[in-house]
């Protein structure tokens, strides 16, 4: 609602151009209708036009589609980039590690992720009993690491091949804990749940937001940012 009245103060105060920077987009993945419910995207979609702005940053939009409920442009930075740097250089040994997607649904952009590592692809098949908002349970694979932008619509584990025995990511499996890391970037604050537990780690991705806020300041393109971006990212 901040954002809201912002921009129609601006608006109203004649800005030329307002650009919003949403790096975690909210209600993302309320795009489609099920049963007698309502488009939550679509909706704030309309509102957010509504409140004047002209332009919008986002990252990791939970199905690229949303980009056409809006009626101004709307630029859906990825995070694969950082993401994937980070497996290269901190994760040991990470040649022997397979990338799992969560459900067929993720499996594109799981094939992605281990194309570009030369890693083995794991898909993981069921009916999920929780709703979108829940966490997904991993309780049948062995992730070591769980690379994601913020939202379970990401979520690509990267499991060693020679670590631990299956565990569950919401309980203790035999008296151990098998997770050794959880790697998210900081589109949303998280620092009080990093105080709280040492196993997770930020990955930055401030440097591409800004980048694209010089870039839309200074009229240049913004296809230097998509260079290292797949069809399925």
């Amino acid at each position: 609602m901040e954002l809201l009245v912002m921009a129609y103060a601006l608006k109203t105060s004649c800005a030329k151009n307002i650009i919003g920077v949403i790096p975690y987009f909210p209600y993302s993945k309320q795009c489609k209708m099920r049963k007698r419910g309502s488009i939550v995207c679509k909706l704030l979609a309309s509102m957010l036009a509504k409140a004047g702005l002209t332009h919008i940053i986002t990252m990791d939009l939970h199905q690229k589609e949303i980009q056409g409920f809006f009626s101004f442009p709307v630029d859906n930075l990825r995070a694969s980039p950082f993401l994937l740097q980070y497996i290269q250089e901190e994760v040991p040994d990470y040649r022997n590690a397979i990338i799992v997607a969560k459900s067929p649904s993720a499996a594109k952009r799981a094939q992605s992720y281990a194309e570009r590592l030369r890693l083995g692809l794991a898909v993981m098949h069921g009916e999920a009993q929780c709703s979108e908002s829940d966490m997904a349970d991993g309780r049948h694979s062995p992730p070591c690491v769980r690379n994601t932008s913020g939202h379970p619509g990401l979520e690509l584990p990267l499991m060693m091949a020679k670590e631990k025995p299956p565990i569950t990511v919401v309980g203790d499996v035999g008296g151990r804990i098998a997770i050794i890391v959880v790697v998210v970037t900081n589109t949303v604050p998280h620092e009080v749940q990093k105080l709280q537990c040492p196993k997770i780690k930020t990955v930055d991705v401030s440097m591409i937001l800004a980048e694209a806020i010089r870039r839309i300041h200074n009229g240049e393109s913004m296809a230097y940012l998509f260079r290292n971006i797949t069809v399925d990212d």
